[in-house]
């Protein structure tokens, strides 16, 4: 599959002429800095120049290259800097005073320690925006303490919803937390801009707490908590808002996924599996009446599905206009003729590896698309581009700072 087409000429975008320095480590600061940089953002990424960020050993590898870095590092130019040294930190000042956004994931003070403080950023560049993303925010009890996504998904309620009800609480087994913050942040440095640039405010400073975005997503539980004293439990792939909602087995050893949050789905899965006689129980009217009743649905749905093979399963399904999807496995999703037609998983060149699927820009736009101009690139590859080009080093001034390891 060819990358998708976009008109844009290479460079630009709707952000073309932001400019943020990713600063971040690891996923979910660097993966808003990607988002950014796939809609046109200019981005830096600054990585230490003996320790580079660790999402480049994460993961698979192939020849040696880090896949997920392929990911996660495309659309950015690599800069090395040691922030910790006083000419590092004068470095990154002098770059954040051309920048439109900085992104930052070290504990809190460390900035501060450096002598690159937001309100020494802010003293360079009153219209920078700082987006400072930790496990725990600014300030509280934990706030120095290492977060990671991990404690996320543990701390934020979904990791004791996730489950079988006999069994114990589970994680997810890829950053969930993390990706979830990441969509947070870029959407807050652009809610940031956009009250830089059309209300004429400053720059300002956003505090991320990873361990929040999470929260937002449990819906009511906090305030069924608060008004009722509900402590939801674990219920498996079942739903506590409506039935039959679960993971079905087909006769041919695959499985489907049903949902009927809508009544009238509800009422259709259940006339096409032959029994038309619960919906007109008093208890099938509504979500909650009918997650009641689950056992005695999904009895009646699985029986009906174990008859039949997936491809019959979801054709009936189709038919009826009842909701339905095949559980996908990675192979799965690259041979499915939507996420083709979606061009979900696109092609991009890359100077190692040559052809490479990965998953596409996040989302269409009609006029001024994403794209992703190039994979994750080597680190400190773009040294010479940075300093010399944007700050205007000499050959021996970056030789210099090279020999005492500040880039």
């Amino acid at each position: 599959m060819e990358p998708r087409p976009s008109p844009s000429p290479p460079g630009q975008g709707p952000l073309a002429g932001v400019t943020v320095l990713d600063c971040a480590t690891l996923f979910a600061g660097p993966l808003a800095a990607t988002i950014l940089g796939d809609y046109g953002a200019d981005v830096i990424k600054i990585e230490h120049p003996s320790r580079p960020d660790p999402a480049r050993s994460h993961g698979p590898s192939k020849d040696g290259e880090g896949l997920w870095w392929k990911m996660l590092g495309r659309n950015k130019h690599t800069a090395t800097l040691n922030l910790g040294r006083p000419a590092g930190a004068e470095l990154l000042r002098r770059l954040a005073a051309q920048a439109d956004v900085l992104i930052e994931n070290f504990r809190p003070g460390t900035l501060e320690r450096w002598g690159i403080s937001p309100e020494a950023l802010h003293r360079a560049n009153p219209r920078l925006v700082i987006a400072r993303v930790t496990g725990f925010g600014q300030t509280g009890p934990y706030a120095r303490r290492p977060g990671f996504g991990t404690l996320a998904e543990s701390m934020s309620g979904f990791a004791a919803l996730t489950g079988a009800p006999d069994g114990p609480p589970t994680l997810p087994p890829f950053g969930l937390a993390d990706g979830v913050a990441a969509l947070v942040t870029a959407s807050a440095v652009q809610t940031a801009l956009y009250h830089r640039d059309v209300h004429g405010g400053a720059g300002q400073v956003v505090d991320l707490a990873i361990i929040e975005p999470l929260l937002t997503l449990l819906g009511p539980q906090p305030m069924a908590y608060d008004q009722l004293g509900v402590v939801p439990e674990r219920t498996g792939n079942r739903s506590v808002n409506n039935a039959p909602r679960n993971i079905y087995a087909t006769r041919d050893g695959r499985w489907v996924a049903v949902s009927t949050s809508a009544q009238s789905v509800a009422e259709r899965v259940m006339k096409l599996v032959g029994h038309p006689e619960v919906t007109t129980e008093p208890w099938f009217t509504g979500g909650a009446g009918r997650a009641a009743h689950a056992d005695l649905l999904d009895a009646q749905v699985g029986t009906w599905i174990a008859a039949r093979s997936q491809a019959e399963v979801i054709a009936a399904f189709e038919a009826a206009e009842a909701a339905v999807s095949p559980v996908y496995g990675i192979a799965d999703i690259f041979e499915d003729p939507q996420y083709r037609a979606l061009d979900s998983l696109t092609t991009v060149q890359d100077p190692v590896l040559g052809p490479l699927r990965m998953q596409n820009v996040l989302f269409r736009l009609s006029a001024t698309p994403g794209r992703i101009r190039w994979t994750g690139r080597a680190h400190g590859q773009d040294n010479e581009a940075v300093f010399g080009g944007r700050l205007g080093l000499s050959r021996r001034e970056l030789d210099e700072l090279s020999h005492e390891h500040t880039i």
